[in-house]
């Protein structure tokens, strides 16, 4: 079943995800697992309750007691199962899919994500078995209110608010999870804000809701140019992940956003371990050992980076694609302890955020490029053997190769016929220039 993902579990309701499958997930849930509490949220899409309940059905029949927190971003979901100590947690999201999507996101006790390489695959077997032990006796279901004020309370306790400045800050939440949060945290904060799209929706009735791509960013960058606005924020579907624009419109490079926060965590935490997806510009490794901090390269993806920063006792990660964990957060998303750690850096600086990211700006990479290719592996060797004089090649994640003026990785999708590409150059020529060559070599 192509539902089931290395990360997660997602796909079209009603083709890949049916109620029976939901119900059937659940028991295998608990089956694989053997947990007797599971906390379960949900998103804003009209499928949401619906799965909910059969899922929960599935939990409980197999013998399992749920706590049920109702609406959830899915950091909130991960929060409560850490915070109050249940066996697992399950969000049914679809993150920043379309409506027609949705799907679970989940965790074992004390927020551990659990991905392809640790259960989601056995899962999926045992759903397709559709066999599952007799218990003696179901699970009960109850209510667990004041999750959310727990949850901003926590972001809140980062930072001394009091001591921020009344900056003016343009909110998109577009019409996803975000918009539960965004009202109440920053109505504690000593700022003006205009909260964009906000109303709960799952058909996405605005844009995506993916801080990713730049075209959905332009609603943002237009209103916080419009207002004079210090800041302008954006979140997925089901916020966990955040990007940011300065108050020129610009977008913030969300790799060295890592940076810029590793440079205010280490002025109290030197010697702290920071990790970094290789897709991220040279800068920010360059920038957190130039402030104190051990940096650390990691591969993509969420459940394979908490696990290296526990494994690394790191106290922060950041990914190109929006992701920042922190280890004092149970190494879970954080990104409104994020954005208030930005609020104190320009409070302390008085600097705009602009000025912040200029000096990090510092080489020129193309963003990740996507080639079809039907034999991955065999590309890749082909990209490796036409350039015999890279300092270093590695594979922790594709394959990565060094030179003393630019880099690459090769990455590929673990679901679809796709390399992805990133590279960096230290001028915008020779990145141009190796770019056009990788390309050549792909698409013969």
């Amino acid at each position: 079943m192509s539902l089931f993902k290395a990360y997660d579990i997602r796909g079209v309701y009603g083709e890949d995800l049916t109620d029976e499958i939901a119900y059937k997930f659940g028991r295998a849930f608990v089956s694989f697992l053997k947990c007797k509490v599971v906390v379960v949220g949900r998103d804003m899409r009209d499928t949401s309750p619906k799965i909910e309940e059969k899922l929960i059905q599935g939990l409980t029949d197999q013998g399992a007691d749920v706590v049920r927190i109702g609406m959830a971003t899915t950091p909130m979901l991960y929060f409560a199962t850490a915070k109050f100590g249940y066996d697992a947690g399950i969000n049914v999201t679809a993150s920043h899919n379309p409506a027609k999507y949705n799907g679970f996101k989940l965790v074992r006790k004390d927020a551990v994500p659990i991905s392809g390489d640790t259960g989601i695959y056995e899962m999926r077997d045992l759903v397709n078995e559709g066999k599952f032990e007799d218990v003696e006796k179901k699970g009960n279901v109850t209510e667990r209110a004041g999750v959310l004020d727990e949850y901003i309370k926590n972001a809140l306790s980062s930072v001394d608010v009091s001591n921020l400045k009344k900056f003016k800050i343009v909110v998109d939440t577009a019409n996803g999870m975000g918009g539960l949060v965004i009202p109440d945290l920053l109505g504690k904060v000593p700022c003006e804000f205009e909260h964009m799209f906000p109303e709960l929706d799952g058909t996405f009735p605005n844009h995506e809701a993916n801080p990713l791509k730049a075209e959905t960013l332009r609603w943002l960058q237009a209103e916080v140019k419009n207002k004079n606005a210090n800041l302008g924020v954006a979140f997925d579907g089901d916020a966990d992940r955040i990007g940011f624009v300065d108050e020129k419109g610009e977008i913030v490079p969300m790799d060295l956003f890592t940076a810029l926060i590793a440079m205010e965590l280490l002025k109290h935490n030197k010697g702290a371990k920071i990790l970094h997806d290789l897709r991220s510009s040279k800068a920010v490794s360059e920038t957190i050992t130039s402030n104190g901090g051990q940096a650390i390269e990691t591969r993509v993806g969420h459940s394979f980076i908490k696990a290296h920063m526990r494994e690394e006792k790191a106290a922060f990660a950041g990914e190109v694609s929006g992701h920042y964990y922190l280890q004092s957060n149970y190494y879970i998303e954080s990104p409104y302890i994020v954005m208030l750690l930005l609020l104190k850096l320009m409070t302390e600086t008085n600097k705009p955020l602009s000025e912040l990211m200029k000096p990090l700006k510092k080489y020129f990479n193309t963003g990740e490029v996507n080639f079809e290719v039907k034999d991955k592996e065999a590309a890749m060797e082909k990209v490796k053997q036409a350039f015999p004089d890279a300092k270093r090649v590695y594979n922790l994640d594709g394959l990565s190769m060094i030179f003393d003026d630019w880099w690459l990785n090769l990455r590929p999708s673990n679901t679809e016929s796709l390399l992805r590409l990133n590279l960096e150059a230290n001028t915008a020529e020779k990145r141009d220039e190796m770019k056009e060559k990788i390309i050549g070599i792909l698409e013969s």
